[in-house]
């Protein structure tokens, strides 16, 4: 079998279509404004390709040859194909179509921020789906992002990780919080908490979320040679303020996250006595949807709902 030729061009396989369906040099000339030596030329180049003469005289002028005559509706596929490879990309129009988007987020988020991206999607793009994943050390999500098994990653980083695109979504400041009715919370005041309190309280912190982050808590202790008193570890962040309210525990995160819990539950928040960065939420996803309008669509959704937090 004979190997393709390396530069094969679609124009040729249009003269050749065009050649089969036409049965006429001239006409073809003048379809493609073309001078007529010029497709003649490219139906000898075509007959020395296939090794057959592809158009042959006939009782009223050429016919294409049994191979010939093979050969139309492959050459109409390779065109019809070729044309779809090319065409522009269409907006996204979320009112009528239906995708799936797939992301991945800490459920340390503040407790309206998922859900108002929920909120959002099931509004304007009704018959879409959303997948919300959770993040954990076994979760290798720069893969997943690549392969296409997600379409974006919610979640705070120190470093953000190295071949993907991000965007800032909000800022959270750390506090610390107890319940209400704690020995230490009955005769502290909000700032009253000494470095050497913080330390030596009974803490309570999540299990590792991302793999290889240590996190902003512990990252800027080690960082400091401090060692806070962690009791408990928790895989259910959800769960660790109710934890709270039952136990002297302290739990350090966002503010934004203890913001909801303080409206219903007896917990009393601090500022940390020690001056932890501030945290960073990015939304981070691959090259391989950068420029998809579907996607796009999707950060902006994101984005809004961060702005709606603010």
């Amino acid at each position: 079998m004979s190997s393709l030729p390396d530069h094969l061009d679609i124009h040729l396989i249009r003269i050749l279509y065009l050649l089969l369906c036409e049965k006429n040099v001239s006409r073809v000339a003048l379809k493609l404004n073309q001078p007529q030596p010029s497709i003649s030329a490219s139906l000898r180049k075509l007959r020395e390709l296939t090794g057959d003469p592809l158009l042959v005289r006939g009782a009223r002028g050429m016919v294409p040859t049994q191979h010939g005559q093979s050969l139309l509706e492959p050459a109409k596929r390779i065109l019809e194909e070729t044309e779809r490879l090319f065409v522009k990309k269409m907006p996204f129009v979320p009112a009528e179509e239906a995708r799936t988007f797939k992301i991945a987020a800490p459920d340390y988020l503040d407790c309206q921020f998922l859900p108002n991206i929920v909120a959002a999607v099931r509004r304007e793009s009704p018959r879409s789906r959303l997948e919300i994943h959770t993040l954990g050390p076994e979760v290798d999500y720069v893969r997943l992002l690549s392969d296409g098994n997600l379409d974006l990653v919610i979640a705070n980083w120190e470093e953000l990780p190295p071949h993907l695109h991000m965007s800032k979504l909000f800022e959270d400041q750390v506090v610390c919080a107890m319940r209400a009715d704690s020995p230490f919370a009955r005769r502290t005041g909000f700032d009253e908490m000494t470095e050497e309190d913080y330390l030596r309280l009974p803490h309570v912190a999540p299990t590792q979320m991302l793999p290889g982050f240590q996190g902003v808590i512990e990252a800027y202790l080690d960082g400091r040679q401090l060692r806070r008193n962690v009791m408990v570890e928790s895989a259910y962040f959800g769960l660790i303020p109710y934890m709270l309210t039952q136990t002297d525990l302290v739990l350090t995160t966002g503010s934004q996250f203890l913001r909801f819990y303080e409206k219903f539950l007896p917990i009393k928040t601090f500022k940390v006595p020690i001056p932890f960065p501030t945290m960073n939420f990015f939304q981070l996803w691959h090259e391989r949807v950068h420029q998809a309008p579907e996607h796009k669509w999707l950060r902006d959704q994101v984005s809004s709902a961060a702005k709606a937090l603010i």
